[in-house]
């Protein structure tokens, strides 16, 4: 029997995912904030087992639930409860604990595990990074060291948002580092000093070849463990600077061998992915000397128009521009390119940092399965802070191990030969029919519109309220099983067509 999910973010929609929060201060056996986090990460499992295996909420009257800055709103016992009951009982083993499963590296420098922060602003401070790196992560692309002269506009960012406000797409119109050169060199240095084992990946851009060739000398000088050429921000192209490069392969080969020039640290080229397709900028990386290629930067992007103003966010006294589109909605764009990238032979060998919509363990381990080498992580950071990496380790340590896997370099690209680059490949002689679930239906009927209105009409409703299928109609699509909001419908048996 496959394991279920027991409790997923709808359980748990009205939680805050609180700092610093009252619930777990008002319980004396157990931390509920992180463990109702950590199933709001999909990482069920490994909070049920650090939830305490006696169940002390079946002898407590639930003060977390009266301290809750939502009192009364979150059913945190019975959450608990469930995962106490229906999930704990199904788990194969303990949360591992040799941390030597997640250890990897970057173009042959070691990883404690794959997860940095993506060059960004919550990679642009010491005091920042520090904190990063104490809470667990591996290292940080820091934000793009440049020598313009940077002046923010405000507001920049803009969001689009799930029903529980939660953020699903993110619009910025943010620009690179305003520290001068030497301030984050300083940086580096301060960094690589109190914390010698953490990955510092050096974002840089230059106006030039000697400034390219400048600042790659600069960053190794200082510190720096590899260097990664930002070919791609989308809001720095005046000039021809940002991803204007990373749309002409012949200057991302031009300004990555500058680079070359000047280090002779590993040099991750970051194209681009406002284009139809990534390889050529990445095949012109490689000739002018990159190891590796990170993938995606964020998308030129449009959020919203206001119907009593008519700009689009955000706005800047009446102004708006196109800016950079992320967050888990650009996860599927993202996982194309990287199994682009991942099943070109020509960049064999080449390293894949990928990023791109990664919020949980579960995002984190699309991107190793289609080649991804090492992740990069900054939307879900800002909504959600540094705190997120304890179930982006966990979680996938404990898949891990689960499946038998002794490291995580075993698992990547283990996916790139079921992607095909074109649908010809699929197989169309198969219908695959829903199966309805009677017990957990609940008869809203919402399959039977969405197959009237935007299926085959196969669908309808008995004297029950339940769905009844016309094997005739139906033609596999699942159209039914992705709207049933009671996830009572699932794959069941197939039949072949008849020509």
């Amino acid at each position: 029997m496959l394991y279920e999910r027991n409790i997923t973010r709808s359980d748990l929609i009205r939680c805050a995912l609180c700092y610093d929060a009252p619930c777990s201060a008002a319980c004396k056996a157990c931390d509920p904030a992180a463990i109702l986090r950590s199933v709001w990460f999909d990482n069920e499992k490994v909070a049920a087992l650090r939830f305490p295996a006696s169940n002390p909420c079946t002898v407590c009257d639930a003060p977390c639930e009266t301290a809750c800055v939502r009192s009364g709103e979150v059913p945190i016992r019975s959450l608990l409860t469930r995962l106490h009951d229906r999930v704990r009982p199904f788990l194969d083993g303990p949360i591992p604990k040799d941390a030597s499963i997640l250890n990897t590296d970057l173009c042959g420098v070691p990883l404690e595990n794959p997860f940095l922060l993506s060059s960004s602003v919550v990679a642009s401070t010491y005091d920042m990074c520090a904190r990063a790196f104490e809470a667990g992560w591996a290292g940080a692309s820091f934000k793009t060291v440049c020598s313009f002269d940077i002046h923010e506009a405000s507001p920049r960012f803009s969001a689009i948002t799930g029903d529980n406000g939660s953020i699903i797409g993110f619009k910025n119109i943010e620009q690179l580092s305003d520290h001068s050169v030497a301030e984050n060199m300083e940086i580096f240095r301060r960094l690589k000093q109190k914390y010698p084992t953490k990955f510092i990946l050096a974002s840089i851009m230059g106006q030039n070849d000697a400034e390219w060739e400048e600042l790659a000398r600069l960053c190794e000088e200082n510190g720096a463990d590899a260097i990664e050429l930002n070919f791609s921000c989308p809001n720095m192209t005046e000039d021809g600077l940002g991803s204007d490069i990373g749309q002409v392969p012949e200057l991302v080969e031009r300004f990555t061998a500058a680079a070359r020039r000047g280090t002779k640290l590993p040099i991750l080229a970051k194209p681009t992915p406002n284009v139809a397709a990534m390889s050529p900028a990445a095949q012109a990386a490689k000739r002018g000397g990159a190891n590796g290629v990170s993938a995606i930067n964020t998308i030129k992007s449009i959020i919203g128009v206001n119907p009593h103003t008519y700009v689009s966010a955000p706005a800047v006294r009446g102004k708006s521009a196109v800016g950079g589109y992320s967050g888990n909605a650009v996860k599927p764009i993202a996982l194309r390119f990287i199994a682009e990238l991942g099943q070109n032979p020509t960049l064999s060998g080449m390293h894949i940092s990928g990023m791109g919509g990664i919020e949980t363990w579960q995002d984190a381990l699309e991107f190793i399965l289609l080649g991804a080498g090492s992740l990069q992580v900054t939307t879900a950071v800002m909504q959600y802070g540094y705190r997120i990496i304890d179930d982006l380790k966990s979680g996938l340590a404990y898949y891990l191990a689960e499946k038998g896997f002794s490291n995580v370099r075993e698992v990547r690209g283990l996916a790139l030969d079921s992607v095909s680059s074109t649908t010809v490949v699929l197989e169309r002689d198969t219908v695959v029919f829903p199966k309805f679930h009677r017990e957990k239906c609940i008869g809203c009927g919402r399959c039977v519109i969405s197959c009237a209105d935007g299926g085959h009409q196969a669908l309808q409703l008995d004297e029950s309220r339940r769905p009844v299928l016309n094997g005739q109609r139906c033609v596999g699509c699942h159209l039914c099983v992705l709207v049933c909001p009671n996830h009572a419908v699932t794959s069941g048996r197939k039949r072949v067509k008849r020509s």
